[in-house]
């Protein structure tokens, strides 16, 4: 195995954030289900946004919000994703460049437009997201450079590319590239209702052993086995695959091997602000400390750490350096 050039590199959907605090009576007007992601067309993400007001933009992706994160730890990252050549795509690529993070997607020259997600923020901290993938359906297998992939030391993939069909062919072409070169291929599962469209997807990319380490959250632990019952679900994802994090909010989380299940608490918070990027960014803090070889235990921690920094205000990405913070908090960096 040559030595690796990046710790992490993550492949998702590249999608611009339009962010809004609201209320219950906004969700249920437009018709949408609390806490979820919907995909919309943009007939529908125009309606949305003309009657949410006044709204925070910034650069998202689930994916992308995590490799950031590494980033903001001081590891080497880089990251696939398609965006069109317009002003919002140039944006974003300027953002993901400017937090230290190798971005050498090319661009979509026609097409629709880069992509948008508009997220509902309840005074619960709660979102609902409405995403236009826009031309982040447009990422093909051809947008995977075998070299970059190689040159990971761990490939991490969202869930939320298993929607587009063009951008489940380039995962499925990425983690056959880090496998062969002997990386680690990583997994999240996005959100519920992605898992209640692709279960038997996402179970067979784990059993055949397509992916080694999976992330989710216990609602989507809760949907892949159709059962309500924890501790059955945890059992069942411990024979499926060799590595998981599960996240549990406030109770914090459970890392499951083979060899047993960590449990590591939350990292405590000042006031809960808004939950958007609260999984990514525990990946951001579990990934860092897996590519450091810190142990199942830290590597959690470091989650937790990064989760709460991004909660505790506006939009999914940290607002400090979270290798500063992880420094202050006692945490290997």
């Amino acid at each position: 195995m040559t030595a690796a050039k990046y710790d992490v590199l993550g492949i998702g959907n590249a999608i611009f954030d339009v962010l809004v605090q609201t209320d219950e009576g906004f969700l249920s007007r437009h018709g949408m289900t609390k806490g979820g992601m919907s995909l919309i067309d943009e007939a529908r993400a125009s309606a949305i946004y003309r009657d949410m007001g006044p709204a925070t933009k910034m650069s998202g992706g689930s994916a992308a919000n995590t490799i950031v994160g590494i980033a903001s730890l001081g590891a080497r990252a880089a990251y696939v994703g398609k965006v069109r050549d317009d002003e919002v795509g140039r944006l974003y690529t300027n953002d993901i460049r400017a937090a230290g993070v190798a971005f050498e997607t090319r661009p979509a020259i026609g097409g629709p437009a880069t992509g948008c997600s508009y997220i509902l923020v309840t005074g619960d901290g709660e979102r609902t997201m409405n995403t236009y993938l826009g031309a982040a359906q447009e990422l093909m297998p051809a947008d995977i450079d075998a070299d970059q992939v190689s040159a990971a030391a761990i490939l991490y993939l969202e869930g939320y590319l298993w929607d587009p069909k063009s951008a489940k062919e380039a995962f499925v072409k990425a983690a056959a590239i880090a496998h062969k070169e002997g990386r680690q291929v990583a997994l999240t599962l996005s959100d519920a209702f992605c898992v209640d469209r692709y279960r038997g997807e996402f179970l067979e990319l784990m059993r055949k052993g397509t992916v080694d380490l999976v992330f989710a959250n216990e609602a989507e632990l809760h949907s892949l086995y159709q059962t309500s019952d924890f501790d059955t679900a945890l059992k069942q994802l411990r024979g499926d695959v060799g590595l998981a994090a599960v996240t549990r909010s406030e109770k914090g989380c459970v890392v499951a091997s083979k060899d047993g299940v960590t449990a590591v608490p939350a990292f405590p918070i000042k006031r809960l602000v808004d939950t958007t990027g609260a999984g990514d960014l525990f990946a951001a803090g579990f990934l860092f400390g897996l590519s450091r070889g810190a142990g199942h235990e830290n590597a959690g921690r470091l989650g937790a750490l990064a989760a709460a920094e991004v909660i505790q205000h506006i939009g999914a990405r940290p607002q400090v350096s979270l290798k500063e913070l992880a420094r202050q908090n006692g945490l290997p960096v």
